[in-house]
């Protein structure tokens, strides 16, 4: 039986503590045991909700403010009227075109618009309307799908040295144990967090093509942020029944998934 390859593991202190996106938690059990596991419809309803509350409160403010913009300069109400009519059709166009995207597995925007772009800002802001609601994480967890699924219809394959997997620390032993084995039978790094971002100084110095992440829905939507608009990722979010930060939990086989559709395998 051939031998399996031991995992190529990568050690980086970095200088933004993993987790500081749960510096409020109160040490209480989560919800579910830290399941957050939703429907991707969920993101839809609330970034729409979100969507239609920016462009409201735009045209609230315009409102109030037309009659006096029109003392100083007549016509220009008008004309801000006519902009912001445009650029809510674009908004809502571009809304479209994502959830179509993502029902028909088909890339109908660039990825800049998409993705790698606009698609990320638009989940940092749903994600804060959501947390004023008290459901952020559920949000995140359905907007990861979301951005998996737009992502998934543009990955391509490369070698097993260009792609990184990138855990955080929080593993429990077995989660960690089972990404080292899955490192080692496909011959790719993985770099463990030990604390600090995510991705940014590993990802400039190791310069891969691609990335598979683990992270909570929290860290992983920060993470996406800054790095997905410049190469390939896949996001896998955790389970956390010990709270964040501790013997967190993964779907080891998704992850050997993700793995196989970049390294081909």
């Amino acid at each position: 039986m051939a031998e399996t390859s031991r995992p190529q593991l990568i050690r980086i202190e970095v200088d933004r503590r993993l987790g500081h996106e749960w510096d409020e938690w109160d040490g209480q059990p989560l919800p579910n045991e830290g399941n957050y596991d939703s429907p991707p419809h969920l993101f839809f309803q609330w970034s729409a909700a979100g969507l239609a509350a920016a462009l409201g409160v735009v045209a609230i403010g315009l409102y109030l403010l037309g009659p006096r913009i029109g003392l100083l300069i007549a016509g220009l109400p008008r004309t801000l009227w006519i902009g912001l009519g445009a650029a809510s059709a674009a908004a809502w166009l571009w809304w479209i075109l994502i959830l179509l995207s993502y029902a028909t597995k088909r890339s109908l925007l660039p990825g800049r618009l998409a993705e790698r772009g606009l698609f990320l800002r638009l989940m940092r802001v749903t994600s804060r309307v959501a947390d004023r609601f008290g459901r952020r994480d559920w949000v995140e967890n359905a907007a990861v799908k979301v951005y998996n699924a737009l992502a998934l219809v543009r990955a391509r394959a490369v070698g097993k040295g260009e792609l990184l997997l990138l855990v955080p620390r929080c593993l429990s032993k077995p989660a960690i144990d089972g990404v080292l084995a899955l490192s080692g039978k496909y011959e790719v790094p993985v770099f463990v967090a030990t604390r600090g971002q995510l991705a940014r100084r590993v990802i400039k110095e190791r310069r891969p093509r691609a990335v598979v992440a683990v992270a909570c829905e929290r860290d992983m939507v920060s993470g996406l942020h800054d790095v997905a608009g410049k190469l390939p990722v896949l996001g896998l979010t955790m389970t956390l029944p010990s709270g964040p930060c501790k013997d967190a939990r993964l779907d080891l086989e998704q992850l050997e998934e993700w793995v196989k559709v970049f390294v081909g395998a």
